[in-house]
Formats: C-alpha cells, sequence, structure tokens
C-alpha cells in the first residue's frame, strides 16, 4: 500500500471517527430528550390521573345533585297540587258563604288570586245591586189611590168643553 492509500485511508478513518462522534453525541441528546419526554409524559399521566379523579368525584356529586333536584321538583309538583286543592276548597267555602256572588266571577289556582277576584266580584255585585235598586227607586208607583180632584178644563177649547160635558152626563 501506498503513502497516498495509506492517507486516504487514515482520513476516511478520521471521517468515520468524526461521524461516530457526531452520531454519539446525537444519540446522547435524543436520550436526554426521551429521559425528559418520559419525565413530562409522567407527569401528564398522573396529572390526567388526578383529572380523572376529580372529574369522577364531580360527576358522583352531579349524580347526587341531579337526585336531590328531581326530588325538589316532585316535592315542588306536590306542593303545587296540593296549593291548588287548599285554593279550590277555599273558593267553594267563599262562594257558599256568600251566596250573591256568582261562582263564575270567582277562580284562581291560589288563596290570593281567590281573594283578589272575590274582592272583585263583590265591588260588581255592589255595583249591580245599587244600581238595580235605583232604577226601581225611578220605577216606583206610590202607594194609594191619588187624590180626586176635577179635570182642569181651563186649557180647553169651548167645543172641547161642551164635548166634555156631555161625555159626564151619560
Amino acid at each position: 500500500m501506498t503513502d497516498e492509500e495509506v492517507a486516504a485511508l487514515e482520513e476516511r478513518l478520521a471521517e468515520a471517527e468524526a461521524e461516530v462522534e457526531r452520531l454519539q453525541t446525537m444519540a446522547a441528546d435524543r436520550e436526554a430528550r426521551a429521559v425528559h419526554l418520559d419525565d413530562a409524559l409522567a407527569q401528564a399521566k398522573a396529572e390526567l390521573a388526578s383529572r380523572d379523579e376529580e372529574l369522577a368525584a364531580l360527576r358522583d356529586g352531579l349524580s347526587a345533585a341531579q337526585a336531590e333536584t328531581a326530588a325538589a321538583r316532585s316535592e315542588g309538583e306536590e306542593l303545587r297540587v296540593s296549593l291548588r286543592s287548599a285554593a279550590q276548597k277555599y273558593r267553594q267555602a267563599v262562594l257558599a258563604s256568600r251566596a250573591e256572588v256568582p261562582p263564575d266571577l270567582v277562580s284562581g289556582e291560589t288563596v290570593e288570586e281567590v281573594d283578589h277576584q272575590l274582592e272583585a266580584a263583590m265591588r260588581m255585585v255592589a255595583q249591580l245591586k245599587s244600581h238595580l235598586e235605583s232604577q226601581a227607586q225611578a220605577q216606583r208607583v206610590p202607594t194609594g189611590a191619588p187624590a180626586r180632584r176635577a179635570a182642569d178644563l181651563g186649557a180647553l177649547s169651548p167645543t172641547e168643553k161642551i164635548s166634555y160635558g156631555l161625555g159626564q152626563r151619560k
């Protein structure tokens, strides 16, 4: 082998060693990066597990809250039905004690609504009663016969007076 071949081989060897060194550095960097990524992955998994636990706790809490809400709605509906029933019984009792009020004028789903409509109906009944009494007073005829007196002949003509007189004779 010649010196040139040896030099070329040494040069290639130096390049190969440089390439090996570069690859070893790159491998070390990648290994360090992989360790860092493994650590980050482990932290992410731990955080995910923690979040999963929180989510499970929130779901449990939500389920309990939904159950409580459903129970409260059911109880609320029962109370509304009971209130309507009590208001209807109150309405019937009030209408029974006030026969002058037409039942059609009083309705409502609560005691307050029944009271409000009852007041309005009572005002209407009072107005109608007052109106009917004033009409009855206007059409009233006094009792007993009117006093007898002679007809007023002053406004009659002489011919009418004669006719009236002849009519009285018969």
